[in-house]
C-alpha cells in the first residue's frame, strides 16, 4: 500500500533545519551524504523547516520513494530538536507524541518495557 509508514523498520528524526523546498532527490541526498545512511533502506526519515509548522517524511518502498508532507492548519508548532549534528531514532510512541505536537521527551511517561 502506498505510503504505509507502519512498514518502516526504524524512524529517524533529522535534527536541525531542513530547506522545505527540497523534494525526494534533495532529501535522499541529505540522508546519504550528511547522515551516511542508505535512503533506500526500510526506514522513515523525518525533516522539519525553520517555521516548525510543517514536516516531510521520506520513505522507500520496493518500487520507489514516498514523500509525505504535513502542514499544521492550526496555531502550533512541532517540537523539533535543533542540534544539527544529531540524528536520532524514535520509537513509535515518540513519533506519536511528535505528530501530536508534544515534545519527544516525556519525563513523566511510563517507560515501555
Amino acid at each position: 500500500m502506498i505510503g504505509d509508514i507502519t512498514n518502516a523498520d526504524k524512524i529517524y528524526i533529522v535534527c536541525g533545519y531542513t530547506d522545505m523546498r527540497k523534494s525526494i532527490d534533495g532529501l535522499s541526498a541529505i540522508v546519504q551524504n550528511e547522515l551516511h545512511m542508505n535512503p533506500m533502506s526500510r526506514n522513515l526519515f523525518l525533516f522539519c523547516g525553520r517555521r516548525c509548522d510543517r514536516i516531510k517524511l521520506l520513505m522507500w518502498e520496493p518500487d520507489g520513494f514516498v514523500l509525505l508532507y504535513k502542514r499544521l492548519s492550526v496555531e502550533g508548532r512541532y517540537r523539533w530538536p535543533r542540534n544539527k549534528e544529531e540524528t536520532r531514532s524514535l520509537t513509535w510512541r515518540e513519533f506519536d507524541w511528535l505528530m501530536s505536537g508534544l515534545d519527544i521527551e516525556q519525563p513523566k511517561a511510563i517507560k515501555a518495557s
